[in-house]
């Protein structure tokens, strides 16, 4: 049975007694895609619980540029660190398709953390889970060229939004090079190389945004070890 929540998401950690505790703290809420859910700057006074859908979640540098940080999904809480900090929202999130979330205030989400320790731990349980992603995620990319850390990203992204067609996996969402550049720590023309590569030896197609991977045997070979992480 596939788990409806994302792996290492809050509610991924939690019971099914404990998530009806958050969701019935917050209000039902529905999201058409490309609507803004938080907004960089914004006063934080509440968080979403993702209930079902995709959300893509940025930050706007002063430069101009839009740089993607993750993308988050079912299960998956957004706004929950600056709604512990006390902060101002330190990103933006888009959704990319139709989403449904619990709203909880910020003083409703900050309360179960205080009042309902598997919760707490559940949050930190994804935090630490994150962390680890990046340590790990640095310390492969550090021994590795453009195009394979390219090869690396498109490999963890198929793993949650992949689909089966007659032409490969593609994947489910709008992956521009330069959402890619930003998550490989490359230049988006060194990105745009990496695909030109890939795209010459077959491993995959790219159009407008849409990605297929052709081959991921021989991605994930051109790759190599791979450390199983969300």
């Amino acid at each position: 049975m596939i788990r409806p929540w994302v792996p290492g998401s809050i509610f991924d950690h939690l019971s099914a007694g404990d998530r009806e505790v958050v969701t019935d703290a917050g209000v039902r809420r529905a999201f058409s895609a490309d609507e803004v859910l938080l907004r960089q700057g914004d006063p934080t006074d509440h968080v979403f619980v993702l209930m079902s859908g995709w959300v893509r979640v940025s930050l706007s540098t002063d430069d101009g540029r839009d740089l993607l940080l993750a993308f988050r999904g079912p299960g998956d809480v957004v706004g929950d660190l600056a709604a512990v900090h006390g902060s101002d929202r330190t990103a933006s999130v888009r959704a990319l398709e139709e989403v449904t979330v619990a709203q909880l205030l910020r003083e409703q989400f900050v309360d179960l953390l205080h009042t309902q320790p598997a919760i707490s731990m559940a949050m930190i349980k994804q935090l630490a889970g994150r962390l680890v992603e990046l340590s790990e995620e640095r310390a492969l990319f550090a021994s590795l060229d453009v195009t394979r850390r390219v090869a690396a990203c498109l490999l963890r992204l198929v793993d949650l939004h992949g689909i089966l067609t007659d032409n490969g996996i593609r994947l489910r969402i709008k992956l521009s090079q330069q959402d890619v550049a930003s998550q490989v720590d490359a230049s988006p023309r060194s990105v745009a190389r990496a695909f030109a590569v890939l795209r010459d030896r077959g491993i995959v197609t790219s159009s407008r945004a849409r990605v297929t991977i052709g081959r991921p045997d021989v991605l994930r070979a051109l790759v190599g070890y791979l450390p199983n992480v969300r």
